[in-house]
């Protein structure tokens, strides 16, 4: 089941004369403070989910690794001086693969000691390897919600035709609306492009993404995403991503877990995440920073995209996969969520 329309890419490339996002902001879907997570894409074949992913905000010098009531500014590795962020990371699809999928979420807080205009909130730029800047709109509603100090949005747009033509390589993405400055609440944004593929010599695999924009935090109650209703045998490899804002590095109380049935939850952790504060501002899989990425920072300050590797949790089998998010004391929003498991048959 699809839920994404068709690819929203501009055909046209961009110049090196773009005026700023914000000069010129295109007609944009609707928002709402609330999105209800919900299926965007489901598979059973040969293959697998790969992901990409990197930050648009960093802080001053000396300020590198605190997020609240900090100075944030942008990340910016291109030559364009016409882009106020950018940033870069390989996508790595096997070889011989074809991609059958892919998407690209972004989002970050508007109000920092700046505050970005909401209608830029559905536009970005992007440049897959080798290629040139192109517009990517917005092509479902924007999650834009205002609370506790924080004026916070995620948008996505489907990018299936581009990743398919495209080779393995980096990827660029600039012009994520992200304010820069000081603020209480600190300043966050990011990008990750999320791929399904097909390749028939890999192991048969049911593969899900859902995404929405949803608040957790004190008081909220925590947030249940059945991603999965199947049924599984003892031994199940799998992975389960992740894509998450303002969880700030050092604050306990986030937690992402995994129910396999009635009576069974398991906590994710690694090497990377710990269990009580598994949203703390990193980009990793299984533990390690295996996306090549510029820059590579290890704490991205308020931006989380993660793989945690779900063999503990299918260890004894699972007849569902449902996901439970919360956080006692950070106010953190929940993107998108997206697993990968192994069929036996």
């Amino acid at each position: 089941m699809r839920r994404s329309v068709l690819c929203a890419l501009s055909c046209a490339v961009l110049s090196a004369a773009l005026p700023a996002a914000s000069a010129a902001a295109p007609p944009r879907p609707g928002e709402a403070a609330r999105v209800p997570f919900a299926p965007r894409y489901e598979a059973e074949q040969h293959g697998g989910i790969v992901r990409t992913a990197n930050t648009s905000a960093k802080g001053l010098k000396g300020t590198e690794s605190i997020n609240d009531d900090s100075s944030i500014t942008y990340v910016d590795v291109d030559s364009d001086p016409n882009t106020y962020n950018s940033s870069r990371a390989e996508l790595r699809v096997p070889s011989g693969a074809r991609v059958s999928w892919a998407r690209l979420y972004w989002g970050g807080n508007l109000r920092v000691g700046e505050q970005k205009p909401p209608a830029d909130n559905g536009r970005v730029l992007i440049a897959e390897p080798g290629g040139q800047y192109k517009a990517l709109l917005a092509d479902t509603l924007i999650g834009h919600r205002t609370a506790d100090g924080a004026d916070a949005f995620q948008a996505s747009a489907d990018v299936t035709e581009l990743v398919r033509s495209s080779r393995s390589g980096q990827w660029t993405v600039a012009q994520v609306n992200v304010a820069m400055g000081r603020s209480k609440v600190g300043g966050w944004g990011g990008w990750t492009l999320v791929a399904a593929y097909e390749k028939a010599s890999e192991p048969l695999r049911r593969l899900a993404v859902w995404d929405g924009f949803e608040t957790v935090g004190p008081g909220t109650g925590e947030l249940r995403v059945p991603v999965d209703g199947n049924r599984y045998p003892k031994g199940t490899g799998g992975r389960l991503g992740v894509i998450a804002y303002d969880g700030d590095r050092g604050t306990s109380g986030d937690y992402l877990a995994v129910e396999t049935s009635s009576s069974k939850s398991v906590r994710m952790a690694d090497s990377a995440n710990s269990s009580d504060d598994v949203m703390n501002s990193s980009i990793s899989e299984f533990g390690t920073g295996r996306t090549v990425r510029h820059p590579d920072g290890t704490n991205t300050l308020g931006y989380d995209s993660d793989v945690f590797d779900l063999r503990g949790a299918m260890r004894e089998g699972a007849d569902r996969v449902h996901v439970r998010f919360g956080s006692r004391k950070d106010t953190v929003w929940l993107g998108a969520l997206f697993l990968q498991a192994d069929v036996r048959r």
